[in-house]
């Protein structure tokens, strides 16, 4: 049983790694030559992105709902055909309505194949013992960047951003496709969670129980706030360190200390923080960014570093956060369907954090750092009243 957990495990983690690889973090290294490829400006492309943003946040409640009632793997599979679809569509894109078309075919495979699908699957074959097996899928996929931005960037300058899409659209269908059809076939639902029988044992919320308006609310919200975080520093970390007087060459290698922030606290969540409710790790995480942030805002340039770091460190533990504290808050019952739409409003918002924190950039330069600072401590205020409402529920 162990064994065929690690193998599904590390069969998600390698298909996630290359669906974040192709679509998340191909714009980054692609737009440029795309743009000019297409008489395009960067922004169009950027744009056409945060359209696929904005149909994985209306896509992703009704994928999930699907992976609740016939299990992950036959809907992580479609998803597998649909970006290599939208990667050849973009290959083949002549101006900015073919690329639109792409883009929009991405977003269906992004809102159906990304992380909240994966975590769904998860718990659909596995329930409440998932938590461990969503730490493992993040540590796995958190190299998605290291993996993705290289590759890019080597296929587009060795052969062109057409033959780099043609190449992950290709990956899609040899390498993604056979990963989620060996995931396991998942039993029927259900009709009542077995757990639920003796919810004090399992920790899981009795089957049917409402757990209010208000858990809802600030899982929602801090969802949104910390993915505007992340997205807004995924788009425009080196250029906010360069507000505080930091360098070009030293912005980069600051940037390049997030990914391994990023892998190693999930390591320590892994190894420590599992035996603690996801809460306290989530608290934790909310913090690591403001309290960077402050540093960075009172000191200055010698904090950028520690500010790197902590970031990583916050946003990496916050992924697997996303997927835990539903489970364990709400239980296994619906889960899919219930994460589509905690992360609507995430996905919403992700989709416009670029641009609205450039503006912020633009306008206050390293100052813009404070919003991103008082969203952090948002979050951690919200999480702190969520631990309040789950002690005060029957």
């Amino acid at each position: 049983m162990r064994q065929r957990r690690s193998t599904t495990v590390l069969a998600l983690g390698l298909a996630q790694t290359l669906a974040w690889a192709s679509s998340y973090y191909l714009p980054a290294m692609l737009a440029l030559p795309m743009a000019r490829a297409l008489g395009l400006a960067a922004p169009d492309i950027f744009a056409a992105f945060s359209v696929a943003l904005v149909v994985s946040a209306l896509v992703g409640p009704r994928a999930g709902r699907m992976i609740d009632q016939q299990g992950g793997r036959r809907v992580l599979a479609g998803t597998s055909l649909l970006f290599a679809t939208g990667l050849a569509l973009m290959a083949l894109s002549t101006g900015f309505a073919s690329l639109l078309l792409a883009w929009g075919v991405m977003g269906i495979a992004m809102g159906s194949g990304l992380y909240e699908a994966a975590f769904s699957t998860l718990v659909r074959l596995h329930r409440l013992e998932s938590r461990r097996m969503i730490t493992g899928i993040t540590l796995i996929a958190g190299f998605a960047s290291t993996v993705g931005w290289p590759l890019s960037a080597w296929l587009a300058t060795q052969w062109g951003w057409r033959e780099a899409c043609w190449t992950w659209a290709a990956l899609h269908v040899l390498v993604g496709l056979p990963l989620n059809l060996s995931l396991p076939r998942a039993e029927p639902e259900p009709e009542q969670d077995a757990n639920a029988a003796s919810p004090g044992s399992s920790g899981e919320p009795a089957a049917g129980a409402d757990p209010g308006l208000g858990p809802v609310l600030a899982l929602s919200f801090v969802f949104a706030t910390t993915w505007f975080t992340s997205t807004a520093m995924a788009a425009h970390f080196p250029r906010l360190l360069q507000g505080f007087g930091i360098g070009v060459a030293g912005a980069v290698a600051i940037a390049a200390l997030i990914g391994p922030a990023q892998v190693a606290a999930r390591v320590f969540e892994f190894g420590l923080l599992r035996r603690m409710h996801p809460l306290l790790s989530a608290r934790l995480a909310t913090l690591a960014h403001p309290l960077g942030g402050l540093g960075l805002l009172i000191l200055g340039a010698p904090a950028g570093t520690a500010f790197g770091l902590l970031h990583g460190a916050g946003n990496g533990v916050l992924t697997i956060a996303k997927g835990t504290l539903p489970l364990v808050i709400f239980g296994a019952q619906g889960y899919g369907h219930r994460q589509g739409l905690l992360m609507f409003p995430a996905r919403m918002i992700q989709a416009f954090a670029p641009w609205l924190f450039g503006l912020a950039l633009d306008r206050w330069q390293g100052q813009a750092l404070w919003l991103t600072t008082a969203l952090g401590l948002l979050a951690f205020g919200t999480l702190m009243l969520l631990g309040r409402l789950q002690a005060t529920q029957p």
